[in-house]
């Protein structure tokens, strides 16, 4: 049979083929999209696995690392949990290059992420038809965003495929089915705190509903497994249940309302139906509405969820990335009853051909593009070179605003790191070399030379070590907006032996 024929007697609308590209595509983000996407998936995930599993405390979350009657941050460790035994894992049988270990690990979670197609593609299909099931099943697998996020490690889409095995379950009469789904929600719950407020949600649909019965399940099931997660867990820690979930409550009482405060009420609007393109995004955001009345348990609240982050002051678009895809399923059981007329009919059509047209190039794009390359590169440049308690002087004069550095790759959790960036106006270089460095990270292109020929006068034996090259999507961001710090780097290493002349006494 030629390729042609066989491809003909492809079921396109199946799960299984779906489930199949969907993987595929994860795969190679997995392989190709090194790094990480933002401060959090990485800084307050993999740095504190990390540094667990090799006997530090990177960000002194842990109470022995604390000063005396010093209160918990409000960092659940479910998920960083996971991945320090993950890590730890891995280390016990020899498994210990970084690279190594975030590559198994993207692996890991485009396994994972493939749970998010399933039963979106079940819920859908169970709603309405195995057609509209489709469409969603594609769609989850293929949006241009969705492999690159499924690799990563934000707590906020890596509770997705809880939270959506949840609401399958919760479609089912039997008893013990909801009791599960419960379980399911509190796992999320103690993957991202905020996910609360979709629980609350569902329990108001169930209280307008009168169904007390399927509520007290459900809520059952919560409640338990967010004791043995945050109660359990916390009092071996802490000494007492709930530490953290209490930090995190109080955190966000008082500095949460002014920590990046956000002006936008319509941000997670553009978040949510913006990744569908235009216009497609458009028709989303009418079927999103279109589909309330008849699809009131997943509305209800997927609405509550949108509304809450909507209203509190601190807003960043990966907070509304838990509930994209079942807002998606309502997007397309919308549409399916939009398109009894002619005119939504036609406009559907149109939005799909150009949503194709749009994403077909971002997907490529995105999906095997690294992040953070610059960053992740330059530290595991040190990675088996350095004894890990080396002084390290970021230059960056060049650049708005160095960003912290991804300890992980380096393999080494002691450096001392000192920045002088472009407002440092005051203080000249010597100023930084009080104590010897011995490493120094040119950031940026701008009078590169000049700047190192500054510090080759108080280190005259320094030597280039590493050029490293951004990627080319960081590159990009970096041209349009310098406040992107992902640029090129130079690192140099001084030889410094305290015997050169700044440093004679």
């Amino acid at each position: 049979m030629q390729f042609s024929e066989r491809i003909k007697t492809i079921d396109w609308t199946s799960l299984q083929t779906i489930l199949f590209v969907g993987l595929i595509v994860r795969l190679i983000a997995a392989i190709f999209s090194e790094g990480y996407s933002m401060h959090d998936d990485h800084f307050l995930v993999i740095e504190a696995a990390g540094s667990w599993a090799d006997g530090f405390d990177y960000n002194h979350w842990l109470p022995w690392n604390k000063p005396a009657g010093a209160a918990p941050e409000g960092h659940s460790f479910t998920y960083v949990g996971l991945n320090y035994l993950f890590f730890s894992a891995l280390k016990s049988i020899g498994i210990s290059d970084p690279k190594t270990l975030m590559l198994i690990n993207r692996v890991v979670h485009a396994f994972f992420s493939l749970l998010v197609i399933r039963f979106g593609y079940l819920i859908t299909e169970k709603l309405s038809n195995k057609k509209t099931a489709a469409y969603v099943g594609w769609l989850l697998a293929l949006l241009w965003a969705m492999p690159f996020l499924s690799v990563r490690n934000l707590v906020e889409v890596v509770s997705i495929p809880f939270l959506m095995w949840a609401v399958w379950l919760s479609l089912k009469d039997n008893k013990w089915a909801l009791f599960y789904a419960g379980l399911l929600i509190g796992v999320a719950i103690s993957f991202r705190y905020q996910i609360t407020i979709y629980a609350v949600g569902l329990g108001i649909y169930y209280l307008i509903k009168g169904e007390w019965r399927k509520l007290i399940l459900m809520s059952t099931g919560s409640l338990v497994m967010f004791l043995l997660t945050q109660g359990v867990v916390d009092y071996f820690i802490w000494g007492y249940p709930f530490a953290e979930f209490k930090g995190y409550v109080v955190y966000n009482m008082n500095e949460g309302t002014r920590y990046m405060k956000n002006a936008n009420y319509f941000m997670y609007f553009y978040v949510l139906f913006g990744f569908l393109l235009f216009p497609l995004g458009i028709l989303a955001l009418i079927a999103y509405f279109k589909s309330a009345r008849k699809y009131l348990i997943l509305f209800i609240p997927t609405f509550v969820f949108l509304l809450f982050h909507t209203i509190f002051p601190n807003r960043q678009e990966r907070f509304i990335l838990t509930i994209f895809p079942l807002v998606v399923i309502l997007v397309f059981l919308g549409i399916e009853q939009l398109r009894v007329r002619k005119f939504w009919n036609g406009f559907w059509k149109v939005s799909w051909i150009g949503f194709w047209i749009l994403n077909i190039p971002l997907f490529c794009i995105v999906t095997v593009m690294p992040s953070k390359k610059s960053r992740v590169n330059t530290m595991y440049a040190l990675y088996g070179k350095t004894h890990g308690d080396e002084h390290i002087l970021i230059e960056a004069t060049g650049e708005t605003n160095p960003e912290m550095m991804p300890y992980f790759y380096s393999g080494k959790w002691q450096y001392t790191i000192l920045e002088r960036w472009n407002t440092d106006t005051i203080n000249p270089a010597s100023y930084y070399t009080v104590e010897p460095q011995d490493y120094i990270f040119f950031f940026g292109q701008k009078n590169l030379e000049q700047r190192i020929d500054t510090f080759k006068v108080i280190y005259p034996d320094m030597h280039l070590e590493s050029q490293i090259e951004p990627g080319f999507v960081d590159k990009f961001l970096h041209g349009i907006n310098p406040r992107n710090s992902n640029s090129y780097v130079e690192i140099w290493k001084t030889e410094a032996d305290g015997s050169s002349k700044e440093f004679k006494k």
